[in-house]
């Protein structure tokens, strides 16, 4: 017979033993069910523009592939680290993830480095698409051919405008036709793309950079025209439309590029079943003709296949802040 002092040590150790086990499945359970509550994307950039086009077709993917809602959330602010920052400090659980671009990852850090964002420590899940850039003008703008811009800025300088997102990729590559160019172009920034783009269709600015996401519907309607494509060939969507190096501008690629990455410490299991998710989505026939409607190109590939992207895109775009003298405010 067992004495009572006994009995209490054992009634202890199954206890201890049955909240460890609790505390275990609870770590557990929100990965094996997930997921189980509506999952938000932050998108770090205002509304209209080209990253949030892209951030609420992720959001429509996931919402159909998983079964819960998916939804985007724009936190513009600060070269798209502050909502950088607040997908980098959420939960890892997987109901917070950031719609992750050249400008979050590579710009935005360099820009406002006071801002405490470390973009490396983000997990890579799944890359989306990539998407050509378009140079163009408005109705009002004294030029219509990227040579005929270039002769202008020559012998008015000062005088033409080039509409920007502040601190977003299109800044850069106009900083950087500037530089490649040698003209005289005023750099107007703007919180979105979407500003910039009525200012550019209002005739308040001449010049803007934008993705194919954003351009091409509005060359459909004509109220703006295309100079160039940042594209390494003619689009057939606008075979019109030359290359910036057809166009005289050396050396002038660059393609937008968007995916989902989550806080540090998202669960293995949360990235596995993001990524399938997007990568069937990038399969169906629905998507691809929306992409194919924007001139996007889908991305389907691994976890490591968008990490070792991302590892060669940001050298690329550190070396052009550095190269446009820009800093944040």
């Amino acid at each position: 017979m067992m004495s009572g002092s006994v009995v209490r040590r054992l009634l202890l150790g199954l206890v201890l033993a049955a909240l460890c086990c609790s505390a275990v499945d609870a770590q557990t359970a929100p990965e094996a069910g997930y997921p189980s509550r509506p999952i938000r994307l932050i998108v770090p950039y205002t509304a209209g523009g080209p990253t949030d086009v892209m951030g609420r077709l992720m959001a429509q993917v996931l919402s159909n592939a998983l079964g819960q809602q998916s939804y985007v959330e724009n936190r513009p602010g600060a070269g798209s680290t502050l909502g950088g920052r607040i997908a980098a400090t959420a939960e890892p659980d997987g109901y917070t993830l950031l719609v992750a671009t050249a400008a979050t990852l590579a710009i935005g850090p360099q820009l406002y480095p006071d801002a405490g964002l470390d973009p490396k420590v983000f997990v890579p899940i799944a890359a989306f698409a990539t998407v050509p850039y378009f140079m163009i003008a408005g109705p009002k703008t004294p030029a219509g051919t990227v040579a005929e811009v270039i002769a202008y800025a020559k012998t008015h300088p000062g005088k033409l405008t080039f509409g920007v997102p502040n601190g977003a990729p299109p800044h850069m590559l106009a900083a950087w036709f500037k530089n490649l160019t040698a003209t005289d172009i005023l750099i107007v920034t703007y919180k979105g793309g979407a500003d910039d783009l009525a200012d550019l269709i209002g005739g308040h600015i001449d010049l803007a950079i934008e993705t194919s996401s954003v351009v091409l519907p509005r060359l459909a309607d004509g109220s703006v025209r295309a100079l160039a494509t940042a594209s390494p060939a003619r689009l057939p969507e606008a075979p019109r439309v030359p290359t910036l190096i057809e166009s005289g501008v050396p050396d002038f690629l660059a393609l937008s590029w968007t995916g989902l990455v989550g806080p540090p410490g998202t669960p293995q299991t949360v990235v596995e079943k993001v990524n399938a998710a997007i990568n069937a989505g990038l399969d169906s026939p629905d998507l691809k003709s929306k992409l194919k409607a924007l001139g996007a190109q889908g991305r389907p590939g691994t976890p490591t296949d968008f990490a070792n992207f991302i590892a060669g895109e940001v050298p690329k775009w550190t070396q052009m802040v550095k190269l446009s003298g820009l800093h944040g405010e």
